[in-house]
Formats: C-alpha cells, sequence, structure tokens
C-alpha cells in the first residue's frame, strides 16, 4: 500500500488516523484542509481545485486525509485503500465541539494559516446530516470511480484501534503505541 485515501464525517478521527498511518508506514501525510483552504476560510476556484488535487494524487505515495467529493473521481482510481471513518454522528459532534475548544487559540497544524478552528450551525447541521447525506454519495462515487479499490469501513473506536493495532511498527515506536487511542 502506497496510496491511501482516508475520509469519513469532520470529528470522525480522519486526520489523526491519517497522521498515524502516515507514521507506521513512512509515507507522506496529505491533509486535503491544508491544500483547500486560503486565509478567512476562502475556497480555490474549482478548476484551480482539481488540477491541484490531480497533482497530489499523482504523487507516488501518500496518505491523504479528506472528503471533498467533487475531487473522489480524481483520488479514488489512484488509491490503492480507502479507509472511511464511519463513526456514530454524536461521538463526531462531540468531537467538533471538543476539538473547538482545545483548539480556540492554538491553531490546528492540520490547517492552514488564517483558517482558526471554528463551528457555527451550518457545520454542526453538515455533521448531523454526514450519515444519510454524504455517506451514500461516497459509497457511490466509490461504487463508480473506483469499484476495485479496497476499502476499510471503520464504525467505532475499536475498530480503528484494531486497525491501527493491525499497522506494521512505525519509525518511532512497536505497533500499538501510537497516538491512536480512546479519548473518552
Amino acid at each position: 500500500m502506497r496510496r491511501i485515501l482516508v475520509v469519513g464525517s469532520a470529528g470522525a478521527g480522519k486526520s489523526t488516523l491519517a497522521r498515524e498511518i502516515a507514521r507506521r508506514l513512512d509515507l507522506p501525510l496529505v491533509h486535503l484542509d491544508a491544500h483547500y483552504w486560503q486565509p478567512g476560510w476562502t475556497p480555490p476556484d474549482a478548476a484551480v481545485w482539481r488540477d491541484r488535487v490531480a497533482r497530489l494524487a499523482a504523487a507516488p505515495a501518500w496518505v491523504m486525509d479528506g472528503n471533498y467529493a467533487g475531487s473522489l473521481d480524481v483520488r479514488l482510481p489512484r488509491a490503492d485503500l480507502l479507509v472511511f471513518c464511519d463513526l456514530p454522528r454524536l461521538l463526531c459532534l462531540y468531537r467538533v465541539l471538543r476539538r473547538r475548544w482545545l483548539h480556540r487559540r492554538i491553531p490546528r497544524a492540520d490547517l492552514p494559516p488564517g483558517c482558526p478552528e471554528r463551528v457555527d450551525a451550518q457545520f454542526l447541521r453538515y455533521v448531523w446530516r454526514y450519515p444519510r447525506r454524504s455517506r451514500p454519495r461516497l459509497l457511490a462515487a466509490v461504487a463508480s470511480s473506483a469499484p476495485e479499490t479496497p476499502m476499510v469501513r471503520l464504525r467505532g473506536r475499536a475498530e480503528v484501534r484494531r486497525f491501527v493495532d493491525a499497522l506494521p511498527a512505525g519509525p518511532s515506536g512497536p505497533a500499538g503505541a501510537g497516538p491512536v487511542r480512546d479519548r473518552r
């Protein structure tokens, strides 16, 4: 596995999981949020974005996290594995709110400069509606763009831990010693 795509709802742990996969497999890490957003949460032009994603996906190796449904058709055919973080929406909502509180003063490393952590009613609705709206679109995109791409669907914290524990040991420690853990 040299190209792993990690997708799922906001708050599902995509960035944390992608960071751990990249560390353990010694692969370059690509946070799509850092490539998409410009200061002040300004989105790029659609054509510029697709070109940027195509260049990122053309690399020989990566662990890439982020949804961006409009570019799945570019990324999925290049991926050796799709990891779908399909965690319960209440857990995702809790994590989004917790993340906002934790990063109220210190910006997240996976966001570009000028894009402080934010949570508003529209974002919370997106997280709440993800299972009903975005999950079917994602699964349809997989079926049409890359039906042969293997997919791992992680539906709970225990499944995430088992997935991480099954990865080979990374450069900084033995298997099972990484930062992906239950943070209740």
